[in-house]
């Protein structure tokens, strides 16, 4: 249980952060996708090099997961289905100005909007796992 509630909270602060720089507000991502407002594209590179950062050091260090498992971390591989769905992602993400972090942030913030940027986001998960499921090669 403690977990969980610690997962909330982190959660709900990086939804805070996440609403604090604008990442949920759809005039500031249109300005990103548009190149008339780069704040956002500062945000998220940011946050690959950090997160690039971290993979080194988890990878150079770490020999085992919090709870003691053996850490294993492997490529995926690329190929057409990664590139499809890559370009779905950023044309729903342009179109919606939201992606499934921004849209709980948005939903957060009472923004109506975005509860068909969440169905589409659940509805998409759905079929990728009836894919899957039906050994589709993804």
């Amino acid at each position: 249980m403690g977990k969980k509630i610690g997962f909330l909270g982190f959660g709900t602060l990086f939804g805070f952060a996440l609403s604090r720089v604008g990442a949920s507000d759809f005039n500031l991502i249109f300005g990103m996708f548009t190149g008339q407002d780069l704040k956002l594209v500062w945000v998220i590179l940011t946050a690959v090099v950090v997160g690039f950062i971290g993979m080194r050091v988890l990878r150079l260090r770490a020999k085992q997961t919090i709870s003691g498992q053996p850490l294993k971390i492997s490529y995926k591989k690329l190929g057409h289905w990664s590139l499809m769905g890559g370009a779905l992602f950023g044309i729903g993400w342009g179109l919606a100005g939201a992606c499934p972090g921004t849209v709980l942030a948005q939903l957060g913030e009472g923004k109506i909007f975005a509860l068909f940027t969440f169905t589409g986001m659940i509805y998409g998960t759905y079929i990728y796992a009836r894919l899957k499921e039906n050994n589709t090669e993804l």
